[in-house]
């Protein structure tokens, strides 16, 4: 496993910067580090969505409300903004997270005290979500001529030339990288996704280490939510639609096993980056938008085959080891 994964972070770096370089032959101003700091803005939101997935998907969970999660939360801020335009930005910061960690434990509790299964329950929550945006809002739309200057000006405020947009992704990225190789709670996600029964010996909560994991997820996804809906200075029922579907592609792509315990914070950054420059590439070169889906299921395919054979790779070395010993 410790060798699988830098493996595979370097072949999709390697991935990346053929795509890169592939497409600097066509149109060269794709490269200019200006372009390059746009297409990171554009990806900042999927990562730190991806962030959070990874966390949950890592547990042998998904989590499929994330970005109705960040629908409803953006709309819910977007209307205190409008009742409360001097509302100061932190404490609008504040309700974001604290709401989505509310979705998120409604996930992590049905998962842990009812033992549904995580698709199930969050398929119903992404729907139960969208549902109540549209009674919130009466299905109204909230425009950015109803928002105030600060609302939307956060997110887009520029600090050492990069977006505060593109900081919360890096502050994400670094505190995700700390949280999961330096702290008790990360080494438990690696232990429970790796083997839930060993883990229950060794003094872990399964259920509520997967429960935390979705209030994390949640909260990461309120959190974007209000950044999301402040970028785009608009608010309505199906913002983020299948957007749910990217985030998992994502982790999927960065080598995070969706049967759990194997994965990194660099992969998931690195799908994210990946899905990222094609989406911004493909009107570049004049391809359709709609390649976007058949590359990303093409790259999903390649990555749980990648998976699946380092799996098969892994037994064979076990039972080769077995029949020796013997």
């Amino acid at each position: 496993m410790t060798r699988l994964i830098p493996l595979r972070e370097m072949i999709l770096a390697g991935a990346i910067l053929g795509l890169l370089l592939v497409i600097a032959s066509r149109f060269s101003g794709f490269v200019a580090p200006g372009n390059l700091v746009n297409v990171f803005n554009d990806t900042a939101p999927l990562i730190i969505l991806a962030l959070g997935q990874m966390v949950v998907i890592l547990t042998r969970c998904i989590d499929l409300s994330v970005a109705a999660n960040l629908a409803l939360t953006g709309m819910v801020c977007a209307m205190i903004n409008v009742a409360l335009p001097e509302l100061p930005i932190s404490v609008i910061l504040v309700i974001a997270a604290l709401l989505g960690a509310l979705m998120g434990a409604i996930n992590g509790l049905l998962v842990w005290k009812l033992a549904i299964p995580p698709i199930v329950v969050t398929l119903g929550t992404m729907t139960i979500f969208r549902g109540v945006i549209f009674l919130i809002s009466n299905g109204k739309w909230v425009n950015s001529h109803e928002m105030s200057a600060s609302f939307t000006g956060f997110p887009r405020a520029e600090i050492l030339g990069l977006p505060v947009l593109s900081w919360t992704a890096v502050l994400a990225v670094l505190t995700f990288a700390l949280m999961m190789a330096r702290t008790p709670f990360g080494r438990s996600i690696f232990a429970v996704g790796g083997n839930p029964h060993a883990a229950v010996y060794t003094g872990i909560n399964v259920g509520k280490t997967q429960c935390l994991a979705f209030v994390l997820s949640g909260a990461l996804a309120g959190l974007t939510g209000y950044l999301w809906v402040a970028r785009y200075a608009v608010a309505y029922v199906d913002i983020a639609g299948g957007f749910e579907l990217e985030v998992v592609a994502a982790c999927v792509i960065g080598g995070i096993s969706i049967a759990g315990g194997v994965g990194s914070v660099a992969g998931a950054v690195l799908g994210a980056l990946f899905l990222g420059v094609v989406k911004n590439a493909l009107p570049v070169v004049n391809i359709s938008p709609f390649w976007q889906l058949a590359i990303s299921g093409s790259a999903i395919l390649i990555a749980v085959a990648f998976n699946a054979r380092a799996g098969r790779t892994k037994g064979r070395i076990i039972l080769k080891s077995a029949d020796t010993s013997s």
